[in-house]
C-alpha cells in the first residue's frame, strides 16, 4: 500500500489538550515530505433519549465564536476507556447517570491532520441525578423530538459532526 515513512518528528507544542508535531516522511515515490499532525486523546458523544426526545447541549465554543448546539460529549483523559468516560460525561453535562449504554460507531474528526477519534454511544436507560459542570463550562441542556433533531440537521442548525452522526445513525438503535 502507500504508507509513509517516518524520518524523524518533532514536537512544536505540548498542551493540556493537543500537541502539535511535525513530521519528516518518505512518500511511496521516495520523496521526504512535512506532515503537520494535532494529537489529541479523542473523546465521547452520547446520544442520549428519553421519551422520544434527544438530549442537546447549547454551548459556546471559543473556536468557533458561536453557541451551537451539540450532543452531550467530553474530552477522554489519558489512559480512560471511551466507556467510562461516556457514562461519566453524560452525568457531568446533562445530571443523568446512564444505566446501559450502546457503542454505536467510532470516528475520526478530521484524520488529514488530526489524531483525534471519537466514540459515540446510545444510551435509552437512565436516573436523574445531578449536573457537575466543569469549572469554566456553561450550557444549557434541552430536549428535543428526534424528528426535530433531524430537521435541525437538515436546517443547518446543528453543524456538529458528531453530533449528525450520532442523531442520523439513531433509528437503527431504538428498540433494539
Amino acid at each position: 500500500m502507500f504508507k509513509e515513512k517516518t524520518v524523524k518528528s518533532n514536537y512544536l507544542f505540548n498542551g493540556k489538550v493537543i500537541n502539535l508535531r511535525i513530521d519528516e516522511v518518505e512518500t511511496h515515490s521516495n520523496r521526504i515530505s512535512t506532515r503537520e499532525i494535532v494529537e489529541h486523546n479523542g473523546g465521547v458523544g452520547i446520544v442520549a433519549v428519553e421519551d422520544g426526545n434527544v438530549f442537546l447541549v447549547r454551548q459556546y465554543r471559543r473556536p468557533l465564536d458561536e453557541i451551537i448546539y451539540e450532543i452531550p460529549a467530553g474530552k477522554l483523559e489519558k489512559g480512560e476507556e471511551p466507556l467510562n468516560c461516556a457514562y461519566r460525561e453524560l452525568e457531568e453535562e446533562t445530571g443523568y447517570k446512564a444505566l446501559d449504554m450502546k457503542l454505536m460507531t467510532s470516528i475520526y474528526t478530521s484524520p488529514g491532520f488530526c489524531t483525534e477519534k471519537l466514540y459515540i454511544y446510545f444510551c435509552d436507560k437512565m436516573v436523574k441525578t445531578k449536573t457537575n459542570f466543569d469549572e469554566d463550562e456553561y450550557l444549557e441542556l434541552i430536549e428535543v423530538p428526534i424528528l426535530e433533531a433531524k430537521k435541525m440537521i437538515l436546517e443547518g442548525t446543528i453543524k456538529d459532526a458528531k453530533s449528525i452522526v450520532g442523531i442520523l445513525m439513531l433509528n437503527d438503535f431504538i428498540d433494539k
